[in-house]
């Protein structure tokens, strides 16, 4: 599994540590970190809650990433902007709890996690708990287990439910504002690592010319 961080501006700071947490536990699985910024609160390039949003679609429709941990101040905004987007399932995760049931419920590919709220004495430790729940055991396993069934009857009617409301995200891309989508976009590291990961052609085409 390949996970994508993306931090906006409000928390940049916390980069290193949630990159830290988040390698610490995943990497013993064979998962691979890619950190696509903000690295600091005095990046060039600066990320607010909605290109977080967009960032994440082009990722996970592309293939770069098969999974997005991000977040804000709140985890509500960058929640909301994720799941305006197609292909895109993400939920909001302040603690361990909510992470388990996240996977195994809703089976999404997202969380957007509040960096601000509570994040005192122990908030790298709350990171390193969430993200040992998120990922100990494979998506969709439901919880508890002896729901399963309707689970993930829900999650295949969910996604139904979210492919007939969502136009292709290449037509929302050409739609939104050519410079909030180019400032999503100018991370330090992002043609590094998009290009490099990207599944997609045809989306990756696209890429270009929105950066030109």
């Amino acid at each position: 599994m390949k996970i994508a961080l993306i931090n906006e501006n409000s928390q940049a700071a916390k980069n290193s540590i949630v990159e830290a947490s988040l390698r610490k536990v995943v990497e013993p699985k064979g998962y691979e970190v890619v950190n696509y910024g903000m690295y600091s609160a005095q990046d060039d390039a600066q990320l607010t809650y909605v290109q977080n949003g967009i960032l994440a679609a082009i990722l996970l429709n592309s293939g770069a990433a098969d999974f997005v941990v991000t977040g804000c101040g709140t985890g509500e905004g960058a929640m909301l902007a994720l799941n305006s987007f197609p292909g895109v399932i993400c939920g909001h995760v302040a603690d361990p709890l909510d992470a388990y049931t996240f996977a195994q419920i809703n089976d999404g590919n997202a969380v957007s996690i509040p960096f601000a709220l509570r994040f005192g004495w122990g908030g790298e430790l709350n990171l390193e708990y969430i993200f040992e729940k998120l990922f100990s055991e494979p998506f969709g396993g439901g919880y508890p287990k002896e729901r399963v069934v309707p689970e993930q009857r829900n999650k295949k009617i969910l996604d139904g439910v979210r492919a007939a409301a969502f136009r292709p995200l290449a037509d929302i891309l050409k739609d939104l504002d050519p410079q909030l989508v180019k400032g999503a976009l100018a991370g330090e590291h992002f043609d590094e690592y998009f290009f490099r990961d990207c599944k997609d052609a045809a989306l990756a085409e696209l890429v270009k010319q929105l950066k030109a």
